[in-house]
């Protein structure tokens, strides 16, 4: 009966996990995209670095929010301070676990699977933030390649006709 409890509660608590990096995820595709849509111009390197530091700040604060829900669970089941369960779910989920403070024995199980969930959730970020460091850097290529910005090609532009004249 005991390791079905912990198998249940490792699936609910992996699945809100997943639920929350997910849908973290998608809000900051779909961020993204309206933000770029907007700005058809180049980004520019000051520019592309306070994309890029927002965007692992709101990583950041989702990687936080899942350590919550854990700590959430462990300090209802299995620690007497919410102190004791965030610092517990957060040496697992970034799988340093010191080994200072140590589940009971009927939830022992939930700290290794914490760990390999907190790598995953890890991992996907890390690949959204490279995907958003590629798609920066092909954009300054493509505007690099073209020579200019489309608003610096309309203001060129708009010079030349005016020497025509």
């Amino acid at each position: 009966m005991s390791f079905f409890l912990q198998v249940s509660a490792g699936l609910v608590l992996v699945t809100l996990t997943l639920s929350l990096q997910s849908a973290g995820m998608a809000a900051l595709i779909y961020w993204a995209r309206s933000h770029f849509a907007r700005n058809l111009h180049r980004i520019g390197l000051w520019h592309s670095a306070v994309l890029l530091v927002r965007f692992t700040i709101a990583m950041l604060i989702l990687h936080m929010l899942q350590i919550l829900l854990w700590a959430g669970f462990y300090r209802w089941k299995c620690f007497p301070s919410s102190e004791s369960a965030f610092y517990f779910s957060t040496a697992s989920y970034s799988t340093v676990g010191y080994g200072d403070i140590v589940l009971p024995l009927m939830w022992r199980t939930l700290g290794p699977v914490e760990s390999v969930t907190g790598v995953l959730m890890c991992g996907l970020s890390a690949s959204l933030l490279f995907a958003i460091v590629t798609f920066l850097v092909q954009r300054e290529d493509r505007y690099s390649a073209e020579g200019a910005t489309p608003v610096e090609e309309r203001a060129s532009a708009q010079v030349h006709a005016g020497r025509s004249r």
